[in-house]
């Protein structure tokens, strides 16, 4: 258990025991002492227990693993380990163009929980499909709008292997097209081939050393 769950638990326990204190000893906050030792057990404690797990939980919902622990989601944890260099999302997975503990969160930084409020209240919709409504299948999901080139450009941009690429820089249009995402990097011809949840039956796997 992390260190600072076990705050939090202990924040908790305290909580619960001054309330109970209080409960059966009302007399208590009869005095200043009393008064300050019931505002700090109702109020201070259970905002500073609340405050750190939620700072805890928003941190954890970065890494992959908490991405893929909804059962709907198993087809795309597959996709990161396809033996195919054009598949996009497995390709900077396995030669860890990104953080592999944080594969999910580092492409959709903007997306979910962790983009404006109206992209938070779309990642607590999923929570709330996921536990009391009908999830969609998962070849069903799609992004609420299209891929930003953004999200690539925050790694991409400035990269020698990224600025002069062939294709990017064949046409002196093509490359501002991209940088202003006018042309999406995901457009057909171009890296199309991203999760393909579909397609995964029959294909080759990449099996990391252990």
């Amino acid at each position: 258990m992390p260190w600072i769950s076990i705050i939090i638990a202990a924040f908790v326990v305290l909580c619960a025991a001054l309330a109970l204190l209080l409960a059966l000893r009302p007399s208590l906050t009869a005095t200043r002492a009393g008064k300050i030792l019931a505002f700090a057990g109702l109020f201070i404690l259970p905002v500073m227990a609340a405050s750190m797990g939620v700072s805890e939980h928003m941190e954890r919902a970065k890494e992959t693993r908490f991405c893929l622990s909804c059962h709907i989601m198993d087809p795309y944890g597959q996709s990161l380990y396809v033996d195919d260099k054009e598949h996009l999302a497995a390709a900077h997975f396995q030669n860890h163009r990104v953080p592999a503990n944080e594969a999910c969160y580092t492409c959709h930084t903007d997306y979910s929980i962790f983009g404006p409020v109206k992209a938070k209240l779309g990642g607590l919709r999923h929570i709330y499909i996921q536990y009391l409504g009908k999830p969609p299948k998962p070849e069903e999901i799609k992004l609420y709008k299209p891929y930003n080139n953004r999200e690539c450009l925050h790694c991409h941009d400035g990269a020698r292997s990224f600025e002069q690429q062939k294709m990017h820089s064949a046409d002196p249009n093509t490359m501002t097209d991209i940088k202003s995402n006018k042309l999406s990097c995901t457009d057909a011809g171009c890296h199309d081939v991203v999760h393909n949840v579909g397609e995964l039956d029959g294909a080759k796997m990449w099996s990391p050393a252990k």
